[in-house]
């Protein structure tokens, strides 16, 4: 069993919920998160605007900018299902920009269910 981890932009979440169900998960948990990824590495931005602008910019990228909201989906599946899930999420959000998202895939080994006490693959 894995654990996929989908970082999302917030106004993909429902075309991602959407082809997910369609591709046969609907079993998945939505939480509300905000971070941020890498910072601006590309410093000859800074050179392109004003001088009052550039000091904006510069003390934004010293305290390594704002958190951005997304959402966090999370999504246990079969061995055998991750390649599906993972391609479904990123054809649903790859848009060739930074910020489209990340998607972590984990170990899970045990799984109980509470109501009924099944374990592994039966509990999912």
């Amino acid at each position: 069993m894995k654990e996929i981890i989908a970082i999302v932009r917030m106004n993909k979440v429902g075309q991602t919920r959407k082809a997910l169900a369609d591709a046969g998960f609907c079993r998945m948990t939505a939480t509300k998160v905000m971070g941020r990824g890498k910072m601006l590495k590309d410093l000859a931005l800074v050179d392109k605007v004003n001088d009052e602008a550039r000091d904006i910019l510069l003390q934004s990228l010293l305290q390594g900018g704002r958190l951005i909201p997304k959402r966090m989906l999370t999504i246990l599946v079969s061995d055998e299902e991750v390649p599906k899930v993972v391609d479904t999420i990123i054809s649903v959000n790859k848009e060739g920009h930074a910020g489209d998202g990340k998607i972590f895939v984990l170990p899970v080994l045990d799984v109980v269910r509470v109501r009924t006490g099944e374990r592994g693959e039966e509990a999912i």
